[in-house]
């Protein structure tokens, strides 16, 4: 696992290891602009994710994921968490819980 000061660092890093796809939540799916059409959870993987917490502002808080399909797309996924994060279905956000970090 690597160790990441900033979200643009782990973000640049994990581009350069090939998680090119730029991914965004939607309510019950991820969808990504590049072509790659919605994904369910059951359809995709983390694969690695990296939390950072705001020092001065909850709104701050953010998770990167790396997020690998079943289909062999991989790419990056940024949410907020806390007060900050996007609204989901109950079955994302068990898939995205942030278990033990």
């Amino acid at each position: 696992m690597h160790v990441y000061d900033t979200v643009s660092e782990a973000i640049d890093d994990l581009k350069k290891r090939g998680y090119t796809k730029d991914f965004n939540l939607e309510y019950d799916c991820l969808t990504c602009s590049a072509g790659t059409g919605p994904l369910r959870p059951e359809e995709f993987s983390i694969v690695e994710l990296y939390r950072f917490e705001g020092n001065t502002d909850p709104a701050d808080e953010a998770v990167v994921y790396a997020i690998e399909s079943r289909h062999g797309d991989k790419g990056v996924l940024v949410n907020g968490f806390g007060p900050s994060a996007d609204p989901a279905s109950e079955e994302m956000i068990e898939k995205l819980k942030v278990m033990g970090h």
